[in-house]
């Protein structure tokens, strides 16, 4: 979702029917879809996402991921035939990152790479595209980077407390390979690259004000980052479930809050 609002906040004039029609084609059947179909094929017993116990699915899910797919490219043609293409390029991609005859997941450069291309910035071109008033097809590759990145530094966090679990299920993700305390390392760098594109989107179109009100709102995730570091560092029973999904919860709440401020200020200004 942050990337979404990111998106937004790139527009001077957005056509606010499609915006809310992307919202939905996303958030209530590509990501929820996504997410299904990926539970389906691991078919976790233990902690995933943010379910404690998650229940084994059943054939049922599998069609009904499906069916919400089938629908979200069909409404994605009212946007535009390019964003019904990168809809279709974004089911594609999920679908071979979790199917078990390809399961790019198991490759940890690959998969990590799969994920921050789809979720950062292809979601955030067809946001800006399908969004604009005149639906630009230009590629806004800073903001491009920027959002896969964004993804990117926080991504290996959702992975560190599943780290047994995907070794037993014959997948190696990038914050396994990487080690506990190495993965917060790679999470830091990246982030910071991420945060540079950002300012560099940000300063390109002369919203210096929104860049540091955007840097406030993420100084909590900062703290709780390097708290939760130090914690690991010592002692790495600490990269848990609960961790995980405290810092998941923070990080949402801040980077959409942020976004969505300076998007609802670039409205009245």
């Amino acid at each position: 979702m942050p990337v979404y609002w990111f998106a937004l906040t790139q527009l001077v004039n957005i056509n606010r029917t499609n915006a809310l029609l992307i919202f939905i084609i996303l958030h209530v059947l590509v990501y929820p879809s996504s997410n299904g179909y990926n539970s389906y094929m691991d078919r976790d017993n233990s902690p995933i996402g943010g379910l404690a116990n998650p229940l084994q699915p059943t054939k049922q899910l599998y069609y009904t991921t499906v069916a919400m797919d089938v629908l979200a490219v069909a409404l994605s043609f009212i946007i535009s035939y390019w964003f019904a293409v990168g809809i279709l390029i974004y089911i594609i991609g999920s679908r071979l990152y979790s199917y078990r005859g390809v399961r790019l997941k198991q490759y940890p450069i690959i998969g990590y790479l799969t994920v921050i291309t789809l979720q950062g910035g292809l979601v955030f071109w067809m946001v800006y595209h399908g969004s604009s008033v005149m639906l630009k097809t230009g590629m806004p590759i800073a903001g491009m980077i920027a959002a896969s990145l964004l993804i990117g530094g926080f991504y290996p966090l959702t992975q560190i407390y599943q780290h047994k679990q995907d070794k037993e299920d014959g997948v190696t993700t990038i914050s396994y390979l990487l080690g506990y305390r190495k993965t917060f390392v790679f999470c830091a760098v990246v982030y910071s690259v991420a945060m540079m594109f950002v300012g560099y989107t940000f300063f390109s179109s002369l919203m210096i004000k929104e860049f540091f009100i955007l840097a406030i709102f993420f100084l909590p995730i900062l703290v709780y980052f390097l708290w939760w570091a130090v914690k690991v560092w010592k002692d790495e029973s600490f990269a848990d479930f609960k961790h995980t999904m405290q810092m998941n919860v923070l990080a949402s709440i801040c980077t959409n809050a942020a976004f969505i401020t300076i998007l609802i200020m670039n409205q009245f200004e």
